[in-house]
């Protein structure tokens, strides 16, 4: 706006000083011709200056640009004008009846009309000649010139001979289409039969370690799966070649042939290159789970020295190696995790980052007692307090360790019921090891009897020692002892006490031991049973009154 005011200004000076030095010399005509070129290099002046700021808009037909404008005119802008001149164009090309081929031009003062027989193509103003630097006659000419070349070409195009020759051509293209089908089909179908008949005659299972892998049947079918899968790989990259080929053979769809082709090529281009792009992350990845994997094998080698107990470690028990080993593990792989997630494809993204949130909110929420047991198996193991093979109580389970994890502990009972316990149950439970104090200080088996006051107690100590000493099982030292648990108004409690060794063996020893007290005692003649007394008053029957005393046996 300050460039057309200064323009107007030295314009408006430029007519007063023309006036005031030669008025009396100049004519009319001549007075106009000088402000006309005045005006004109203003106007030209002005253009320059907007030229870096203004966008043309070009007249594009059938991806073809024949120029570009970018003044407006009578009200219409740049945009409406190459809308009008572009419709224009194409219906001419199509419009066969049309005799007049020469381009003409209507000059009408202020603006040129380019004519196409009695179709008027477009109008050039002065604005026009001046964007293009020339004047608005060479300006009308040249484009003429390419307005009436597309017009002859598009007439060419829609000619019927070259809609008779694409319609052959794209009715070769289908029948070639066509053709490759059945020719990979056939191939395929013969590929099938091979495979059947090889199957029959010549193919061997898949055999590792004589443990067999695949036989001969899911061989046969993995291969007619691979088979199938190929040919639809190859039917779909027909497809793929062939269709683009069959849109481009009309110009109606030649633009919908280069967008279908772009739709495939286009992701083929963006994964190529993310590949390539990915190259150096994806070897910082595979240098870092080398390393990893090479520590993991090193602490592996460790763990089954000290497992062997062939590398001592002071205070690091042989049972330890295993579980430290698999800690170590776990810290070094979740390591590996943390330092390659950063070079992933696409862990900079919202979307990753909110799905690895997700799953670390779920795994959270529902996986307290997966954790709990987990934590305290590790526990477990470091407490120690009992192994596989050991026989040890749960609360009320009695049996032998058969099974340890992470997360469970496996027992079988003296009835050969397998009891799985969580490790947390067993944290906040009292565990009993027969084994191990049987092992360091001797298990003590015991049962308690009673027994009357008419049986002299060394007598019952002398039978139940030497019950205790002829049982299978039982340790010779330390000795079987008996212990006199209670003074009873009418029995004794005695309780024998006797060393083993095999806790595993506890039930058994128990059986044999009750056995020998049976059989000693009634070598003895002396009665398993304890006396009972009852008493009754006098008056509660007919007889005369006097308390009458009774000594029962519990068995009568």
């Amino acid at each position: 706006m300050k460039r057309l005011l200064f323009f107007t200004i030295t314009l408006f000076i430029s007519i007063i000083h023309v006036f005031a030095a030669g008025s009396h010399t100049l004519t009319s005509t001549e007075r106009r011709v000088l402000i006309d070129s005045v005006w004109r290099a203003a106007q030209q002046q002005e253009i320059d200056s907007l030229r870096p700021l203004v966008k043309g808009v070009p007249v594009v037909i059938e991806q073809d640009t024949l120029f570009t404008l970018y003044a407006s005119m009578g009200g219409r802008a740049a945009t409406d004008r190459v809308e009008r001149i572009v419709e224009t164009i194409e219906k001419l090309g199509k419009e066969h009846y049309i005799k007049g081929d020469s381009i003409h031009f209507m000059d009408n003062l202020t603006y040129i009309d380019i004519m196409y027989g009695d179709k008027v193509l477009m109008s050039l103003t002065l604005q026009d000649a001046m964007w293009a630097k020339t004047t608005k006659e060479k300006l009308a000419d040249h484009y003429g010139r390419l307005m009436g070349a597309k017009i002859t070409y598009l007439r060419n195009e829609h000619s019927f001979w070259k809609l008779l020759k694409r319609g052959t051509l794209f009715l070769s293209v289908l029948l070639g289409q066509y053709v490759i089908f059945r020719l990979i089909n056939h191939l395929f179908k013969l590929l099938r039969r091979w495979i059947v008949y090889f199957k029959r005659s010549r193919m061997l299972p898949w055999v590792v370690h004589n443990y067999e892998v695949l036989n001969r049947e899911r061989i046969a079918r993995v291969l007619l799966f691979i088979t199938n899968l190929l040919r639809y790989v190859i039917l779909a990259s027909v497809l793929v070649f062939t269709v683009p080929i069959l849109f481009s053979i009309f110009p109606q769809t030649e633009g919908l042939a280069t967008q279908i082709f772009d739709y495939i090529i286009d992701p083929v281009k963006m994964i190529v290159k993310g590949v390539i792009d990915y190259i150096p992350n994806l070897f910082i990845i595979i240098v870092i789970c080398f390393c990893v994997r090479y520590l993991v094998k090193g602490f592996r080698y460790l763990s089954r020295e000290v497992a062997t107990e062939k590398l001592h470690i002071p205070g690091f028990y042989p049972e330890w190696a295993q579980p430290t080993f698999n800690i170590i593990r776990f810290l070094l792989y979740a390591f590996m995790v943390a330092m390659i997630y950063p070079y992933l494809p696409g862990s900079k993204s919202g979307v990753f980052q909110g799905i690895s949130v997700f799953v670390g909110v779920i795994v959270s929420l529902g996986s307290s007692t997966v954790i709990s047991n987990f934590i305290s198996g590790f526990v477990i193991t470091y407490m120690r307090p009992f192994k596989s093979g050991d026989f040890i109580k749960v609360k009320d389970t009695l049996g032998t360790v058969v099974e340890r994890t992470p997360f469970v502990t496996r027992i079988r009972t003296i009835k050969n019921e397998l009891v799985t316990i969580p490790n947390s149950f067993i944290m906040s439970s009292d565990t009993v090891n027969y084994t191990v104090s049987a092992q360091r200080y001797g298990l003590i088996i015991h049962t308690v009897m009673t027994m009357g006051y008419d049986v002299p107690w060394r007598k019952v100590h002398e039978l139940l020692i030497k019950a205790a000493e002829e049982t299978p099982g039982v340790s010779e030292y330390p000795k079987p002892f008996v212990l006199e648990l209670d003074l009873n108004d009418n029995y004794m409690c005695y309780q024998i006490n006797a060393y083993i060794k095999e806790a595993d063996k506890m039930p058994d020893i128990m059986s044999t031991l009750l056995e020998r007290i049976q059989d000693l005692f009634h070598d003895a003649e002396i009665d398993l049973v304890a006396p009972h007394y009852f008493s009754r008053r006098e008056g509660a029957f007919p007889k005369e009154g006097r308390a009458e005393f009774r000594r029962i046996h519990s068995l009568d």
